[in-house]
């Protein structure tokens, strides 16, 4: 798989800059996300990571990891490097006995949080993650489970997404708001379909791949939603298929209540 250039800036970026602040801490390196999912889109994709150390982290590590995170985003501005820091033994067992680790999301270093402790960053490791450094991926025995996997996605669609559809759903809200400009609305269509996705099949697609899926899995009264979240994705410069960001965000917030639905029918009656 060919990595983009920037995504390799980046890592060269943050691997030296861990080594000269805490040398020998870092040992194996590898991408998921959309790297791993070969959908990396320069405009609007981050790097997602996770890092593997072979000890728990002590107080002076977590400096070390801070100051070269705060390095490494002065240096590459975008894409943003997002992901956790964990230990070898920690991806043989379940992830969700992990416990809070280290991580970054959105920029900002948390020296404990479980964002991205989950069963979908675990299999999407085993099964395509990219090497930076250490062993690849297939010699780690990486922790896998398919029932897991589904019971993480059913819990994800009910609580988070149930709760985000809510609140983007008040116009005058920050949510509401976000979801009259582009990147919201294909971020979030494209996301409730990956989890539908891995409901049918019991494995993880990219989020264009979700929306390929989801062309063929719904009526054909979602396919210009779907489009044009696809459009978006792509950084495509072809017009709208919406006349305003109004039409635009009803779609995009009915096609995900639509998903929420079906996905989780089975799983109340």
């Amino acid at each position: 798989m060919a990595i983009h250039p920037r995504v390799q800036d980046l890592v060269q970026a943050f691997l030296h800059n861990v080594d000269s602040e805490a040398p020998g801490l870092v040992e194996g390196l590898y991408l998921t996300g959309s790297v791993a999912l070969d959908d990396f889109r320069p405009h609007s994709s981050d790097v997602d990571f996770v890092a593997v150390t072979a000890r728990p982290l002590t107080d002076a590590d977590l400096d070390a990891l801070r100051r070269a995170h705060a390095r490494t985003r002065s240096q590459v501005r975008r894409p943003q490097f997002n992901g956790i820091h964990v230990t070898w033994d920690d991806l043989t067992e379940d992830p969700m006995s992990c416990g809070p680790v280290a991580s970054v999301l959105g920029g900002r270093f948390k020296e404990k949080d479980t964002a991205e402790i989950n069963p979908v960053t675990w299999h999407v490791l085993a099964e395509r993650g990219v090497t930076a450094r250490g062993p690849v991926p297939v010699e780690l025995a990486v922790w896998d489970s398919p029932a897991s996997l589904r019971d993480w996605s059913l819990g994800n669609l009910d609580e988070q997404w149930r709760r985000w559809r809510a609140k983007a759903g008040r116009l005058v809200s920050p949510r509401g708001l976000a979801v009259l400009g582009s990147l919201a609305p294909s971020w979030s269509v494209l996301s409730v379909s990956r989890l539908h996705f891995t409901l049918a099949t019991g494995e993880i697609t990219s989020k264009s791949g979700a929306g390929a899926y989801a062309l063929h899995a719904f009526p054909d009264r979602w396919d210009r939603i779907v489009n044009e979240c696809l459009r978006i994705r792509r950084g495509s410069r072809l017009p709208s298929l919406y006349a305003n960001a109004l039409a635009r965000r009803r779609a995009a917030l009915d096609y995900i209540e639509m998903v929420l639905d079906d996905a989780l029918a089975p799983r109340l009656a």
